[in-house]
């Protein structure tokens, strides 16, 4: 049994040796590599933005709001008596955060429009880059004289009516 797991053959003929040899066969695959360099420079992403956020939109937020830190707002879910000796045991008393929430989906928003800024962004340069590009004009489709069905252009007969073709006399004066 163990001589079967070792000796596998893959789809395409070769001897894979071992789980090893399966782990790095999967490894060298180019969409492999890809997806690891999409996630490396996904989360150097990440943590700009989490900057761009926290360091300069939340403080104008703040701003804004005449000082307000949203992730402080909370609900007492018991008395002051009950949070107070919670407090003095060292543990977190009862309270509903509702202000850490909407920071929360204040940040996922504030994250969301720089993604789509950045996005967008980069689309528009993208969309100018092709514009610039030389258009190439595109080639009259070659047909058979004979039954008018498209033929390729190096074709000697034509697929459809098996009628004989002449070359074009651009490829004929290449021979």
């Amino acid at each position: 049994m163990k001589k079967k797991f070792h000796n596998r053959l893959q789809a395409d003929g070769e001897k894979v040796k071992g789980l090893f040899g399966e782990f790095k066969k999967f490894i060298a695959r180019g969409n492999v590599l890809d997806m690891a360099v999409g996630v490396i420079v996904g989360s150097a992403f990440t943590s700009v933005v989490n900057s761009l956020v926290n360091d300069i939109f939340m403080p104008l937020l703040g701003l804004l709001t005449g000082g307000l830190d949203f992730s402080t707002l909370t609900i007492k879910l018991a008395s002051d008596e009950a949070i107070q000796a919670a407090i003095d045991a060292g543990k977190t008393p009862a309270m509903l955060k509702y202000g850490a929430f909407l920071a929360a989906i204040l940040n996922f928003l504030l994250v969301a429009l720089v993604i789509f800024s950045v996005t967008k962004l980069v689309a528009g340069i993208r969309e100018r880059a092709k514009k610039d590009e030389p258009k190439e004009e595109p080639k009259e489709k070659r047909l058979c004289p004979y039954c008018r069905c498209e033929v390729a252009e190096d074709a000697t007969r034509c697929p459809h009516c098996t009628s004989v073709l002449e070359l074009p006399e651009e490829d004929a004066a290449e021979e």
